[in-house]
């Protein structure tokens, strides 16, 4: 299995960290920018949102492109959407991050599935797939968890720091790994 799918595998835990750890960074959230917690909770329901709306559309947006710049968009994008709601003073730039965030991670998701399976050698390919949507997995195993403690310990924007630190490798694997240009038919 070529060392890019497990590094793709980084990012959907980070995405996947993300999209569930609001979980239980709600009441800190909520106390910190003074907003009531259902209405913190409408974060999670942004993202979802996102997702839904975000999945067929920025693959369809993204169909042309290389996989490359394609995953590397998505990921740059993702990440600055975590800075921006780590560094944010107001609810609402924190809820416009997030349906950002989802977009991207839809995006991404797409573009990584078909790149992970592309990489692969033809009797690997379902397990690209599962190394992939493990990523997933590990998320609700282990991120989720080590956000809501992260958060506990120094606050919930340091959930958000570490969603946003544990993407850089993927980056950097995304950029040296994944061919620049698209194996998709035109």
């Amino acid at each position: 299995m070529p060392f890019a799918v497990y590094l793709l595998a980084l990012a959907v835990f980070a995405q996947g960290t993300s999209e569930f750890m609001l979980s239980g960074l709600v009441p800190g959230i909520a106390r910190d920018l003074h907003v009531s917690v259902p209405a913190a909770g409408l974060l999670t329901s942004a993202f979802a949102v996102g997702m839904v709306v975000g999945a067929p559309l920025m693959a369809i947006l993204s169909l042309r492109w290389p996989r490359r710049r394609a995953l590397l968009a998505f990921l740059l994008t993702f990440l600055l959407a975590h800075v921006a709601g780590a560094v944010t003073p107001g609810y609402e730039v924190l809820l416009a991050s997030r349906v950002v965030a989802a977009l991207a991670n839809a995006g991404f998701l797409a573009v990584a599935m078909a790149t992970a399976i592309g990489l692969a050698p033809p009797d690997a390919k379902g397990r690209a797939t599962s190394v992939l949507l493990g990523g997933i997995t590990l998320a609700c195993v282990a991120g989720v968890p080590g956000g809501a403690l992260l958060g506990e310990v120094w606050g919930w924007r340091s959930a958000f720091w570490a969603v946003a630190a544990a993407l850089l490798p993927a980056i950097v694997a995304v950029a040296r790994s994944v061919p620049a240009v698209s194996t998709v038919p035109a």
